[in-house]
């Protein structure tokens, strides 16, 4: 498939929801009650759907999670390695470095949908599995420094719920019954669309006053350094060509918009976080399609 047209339809969903936002007049109580319908009801589904039926080969399915983590691991290393080095508030640095290595879920089913289908769902599901409660655990840690009620709510996030329990209903050899199956896979539909919507509808492009080198160097690693490791990785552990598609994809993604929620409600600096987000995800645009023809 051309990676112009792959990219095309997702990105063009993006823009539509941020030029619906501002020139639609209807308040931010629709646009809150939409996110949460996606987030707890439509997204599970879809990310139950891909799982349950997912045939796990575990050897190489090992490899493409252990790619994922290290990479990831790399963006958290490389935030800390810079804070010496750059002039920011602490707050403020704290607060963005998640930016670095977080990724939009929205972003990543739909792209991996239209890449390989369910099986390319099934395969990125995996490693948000396994990437939620890692990036969720480092960036809380890297606001408040403890784990506070971390656990609990990793426990309830609906995401890993329906990850979790697709995997255990896959492992136990079960099949999901046709009208249930259709069922899911229409809500799935639905939230790949509706979430990258809601991806447009909180992209935020003004109020930055903090440091340029700071933006630069979180945008680096995020777009540049972390898909370059699992790139890197992804080779030496020689993945098959699917898997280290996906694993580039996944660690290419632009950064979750709940980066911001994170941050404003453990006291950081929101309007610069926002700001990261924003201009991450318009920036991936561009190198998404680098990293999908180098792995194509």
């Amino acid at each position: 498939m051309n990676i112009i047209n792959l990219l095309l339809p997702d990105f063009s969903l993006i823009f539509l929801g941020m030029f619906v936002y501002r020139i639609s007049n209807w308040g931010e109580a629709f646009w809150t009650g939409m996110e949460k319908l996606v987030y707890y009801q439509l997204f599970p589904a879809l990310l139950f759907y891909s799982t349950a039926r997912l045939q796990l080969d575990l050897a190489s399915t090992g490899k493409l999670l252990q790619t994922g983590v290290l990479a990831l691991l790399c963006g958290i290393a490389l935030t800390w390695i810079g804070k010496p080095f750059i002039k920011a508030s602490p707050m403020t640095y704290e607060s963005g470095m998640q930016t670095a290595y977080r990724f939009n879920s929205y972003i990543a089913l739909a792209l991996a949908s239209r890449l390989a289908g369910d099986q390319g769902v099934g395969l990125m599901a995996l490693l948000l599995g396994f990437g939620v409660p890692l990036c969720n655990a480092a960036a809380v840690h890297a606001l408040a420094h403890k784990s506070g009620n971390l656990l609990a709510e990793l426990a309830r996030n609906p995401l890993l719920i329906a990850t979790a329990s697709g995997l255990l209903f896959s492992a136990a050899g079960l099949h999901l019954p046709e009208f249930i199956g259709v069922a899911l896979s229409r809500l799935g539909s639905a939230s790949i669309a509706l979430g990258l919507l809601m991806v447009g509808a909180g992209l935020r492009l003004s109020g930055l006053r903090e440091s340029k080198l700071m933006v630069a160097y979180f945008t680096v690693i995020k777009l540049v350094a972390v898909p370059a490791a699992a790139y890197f990785i992804g080779t030496v552990l020689a993945l098959p060509q699917l898997q280290l598609q996906i694993v580039v994809l996944f660690c290419a993604l632009p950064t979750a918009s709940s980066a911001y929620i994170l941050a404003t409600r453990m006291g950081g600096n929101g309007p610069a976080t926002a700001f990261l987000i924003s201009l991450g995800t318009l920036l991936s645009a561009l190198t998404i399609p680098f990293w999908l023809a180098l792995v194509h």
